[in-house]
């Protein structure tokens, strides 16, 4: 059976080297996920209480964390929410519904802690069975400067923990700054791990093309 609990020190290392396989080659040729886990740890908009881990007879196959992030009406006033990301999966557990346990149950901790909503970036085919639905249709759109302010993006995916509590106002969504990650830093940090052959996989151009994908 499987066993979630919230990520302790000891599973570091293990969170990280899942989160490399999990994700090496999928969007780019090698990834930076696993070094995005190791600094969002000491982040200040990093949630220790929704830091979950996934445990099949006592090892550690997957892992979920989540950081705040901010919402503003076009009136100023703020709303925080969540994201999550990454979540990951050890390859050999894949596709056996173990990612979506664990979604659910960090759904369902953030509700009690008196959460309300969560944005997230990814291929809305993972994500759509989870509840999540266009950005779009909750009229939130994104602010940060490396998006066209405004727009809608395909990828940007919304979940009401509470259901309707989007009132139709037009939001502007604006993630914790510890995803804008130093790309120099993150390849430096990789060489620490076992080497990979980073190659050209055809998820790479699924991922440009929804990356670059607004809703109109």
């Amino acid at each position: 059976m499987l066993n979630i609990r919230n990520e302790r020190i000891e599973d570091y290392e293990t969170v990280e080297q899942i989160t490399r396989q999990a994700f090496y080659n999928r969007y780019m040729p090698g990834c930076t996920e696993h070094y995005l886990v190791h600094i969002m740890r000491s982040h200040q908009d990093f949630i220790p209480e929704l830091d979950f881990v996934a445990e099949m007879d006592g090892q550690v196959i997957g892992n979920i964390m989540y950081t705040r992030a901010m919402l503003t009406d076009e009136s100023g006033t703020e709303k925080e929410t969540l994201t999550f990301g990454p979540v990951s999966i050890s390859p050999e557990y894949q596709r056996m519904g173990y990612g979506k346990q664990l979604m659910e149950h960090s759904f369902q901790r953030a509700v009690e802690m008196g959460y309300d909503s969560i944005v997230i970036f990814g291929s809305p085919a993972n994500y759509v069975s989870r509840g999540f639905q266009s950005c779009k249709k909750f009229n939130v759109c994104v602010a940060d400067s490396k998006w066209p302010q405004g727009r809608y993006p395909a990828g940007m995916l919304v979940k009401e923990l509470i259901p309707g509590v989007f009132d139709g106002r037009k939001w502007f969504y604006r993630e914790s700054p510890v995803m804008n990650i130093n790309e120099q830093e993150a390849q430096s940090y990789d060489q620490g791990f076992e080497a990979l052959e980073k190659k050209y996989l055809p998820s790479q151009e699924e991922f440009y093309i929804i990356s670059n994908s607004f809703v109109e």
